[in-house]
């Protein structure tokens, strides 16, 4: 039935290139080859193993009975009569035991005189007669249900692969744009960079290469698909630990991140060692580091500031570049009303009301800004959730 060459190079190439163990293709083997005996010759109720030897090409089948008392099933001619004579008392009798069948079950006292130890639950595996030529329908049953495991066995290793890959930042290749949505050769599973994930304004080709930043690893029925973002404020911040080693040691840590995607993102950084400067790192150099994040994100603005405990440093940090004239602060609201100067303002509030929305989400404060008269000019509401350290 099987080409024994054949079986152990295509266990090589699956152990090799696509991390699939060899004892899993054989243990699929091993299920397929039972389930085709039982479906040539089988009986009712009966469990079927086999075990192949990969060396050989040696099978041998057994049959497995589970050892059980009237405890655990029931007998026919018992649930017959009790479904004469009492109706219910049979249907709750039959759901919480099973019918006895002879070929899945053996009574624990025949169970003893084959193994004196057994106990209840214990299974007694008992070897059955092999055949020779399994049938067209058969070797067919073999074959599909090897495939099928092949492919659960890949999926789980894939899942195995990214899941450790998850909250990182990956690379693939455009392979066809549907209706917005980029689907990206991951290699050995497929990305999907939604339209709602991507940066305004961005365009990809088929076979260029794309960075995103892999947010869940999802299983479903056509294979694992990879969810994959360039919107999200942690691609901001993994773009920023691959340039910054601070980051990557810990010695800088980024307390919050305000982004939108595309045009305008504030990042709130603090320094664990007090002799570096958060904001220095980050940017790097003549801001070298900061231009290679903007570069990938196709020329988004960054602003970096360092976080700060104190509320009212922190928004007036959050509103820079503005310069704030003063700050009054509803603890138990979580509001702040925002004094500028006329020559300010329009930097406070930033194009369409971005800079102090962004200052918002950054701090979690809703902001007001203000005229030196008390004219309120703008609010930003914060967000429902700060985003996490």
């Amino acid at each position: 039935m099987f080409d024994l060459k054949v079986i152990n190079s295509v266990l090589g190439e699956l152990e090799e290139v696509r991390g699939i163990p060899r004892e899993k293709i054989i243990e699929a083997i091993e299920a397929a080859l039972a389930t085709a005996y039982k479906k040539e010759y089988g009986k009712r109720g009966q469990v079927i193993r086999a075990t192949f030897d990969i060396k050989s090409g040696q099978t041998d089948f057994f049959q497995v009975k589970t050892v059980v008392d009237k405890s655990r099933v029931i007998f026919e001619e018992e649930l017959d009569t009790l479904e004469a004579e009492k109706p219910e008392t049979a249907e709750a009798s039959a759901d919480e035991r099973e019918v006895y069948n002879p070929e899945k079950h053996i009574l624990l006292e025949d169970a003893k005189r084959i193994k004196r130890n057994a106990e209840l639950d214990e299974e007694i595996v008992f070897p059955i007669e092999s055949k020779g030529d399994y049938g067209r329908i058969a070797a067919q049953t073999a074959k599909q249900v090897i495939m099928q495991k092949i492919r659960e066995a890949e999926k789980v290793s894939v899942v195995s692969e990214f899941g450790k890959r998850e909250d990182t930042i990956v690379s693939g290749t455009v392979q066809r744009i549907e209706r917005g949505n980029i689907f990206v050769d991951m290699g050995r599973a497929t990305g999907l960079l939604p339209y709602e994930e991507q940066i305004p304004g961005e365009r990809f080709n088929q076979g260029e290469r794309v960075r995103a930043y892999l947010y869940r690893v999802e299983e479903s029925p056509r294979g694992v698909f990879l969810r994959l973002s360039r919107s999200h404020p942690k691609f901001l911040e993994k773009l920023f630990e691959a340039e910054a080693p601070e980051l990557q040691n810990g010695t800088i840590v980024i307390k919050a991140i305000a982004r939108e995607a595309g045009y305008r993102s504030k990042i709130a950084a603090q320094a664990v060692d007090t002799h570096i400067d958060p904001v220095g790192a980050l940017v790097g150099q003549r801001g070298v580091r900061v231009s290679t994040v903007m570069s990938e994100l196709r020329g988004e603005k960054i602003d970096v500031i360092e976080w700060n405990e104190d509320p009212k440093k922190f928004i007036e940090e959050a509103l820079s570049p503005a310069k704030i004239m003063d700050i009054k602060l509803n603890e138990e609201e979580k509001t702040a009303a925002v004094h500028v100067a006329e020559a300010e303002q329009s930097l406070a509030i930033g194009k369409g009301g971005q800079n102090v929305r962004l200052a918002a989400k950054l701090t979690g404060w809703k902001i007001d800004i203000q005229s030196a008269k008390g004219e309120e000019l703008a609010t930003a509401e914060a967000p429902l959730e700060v985003p996490a350290e």
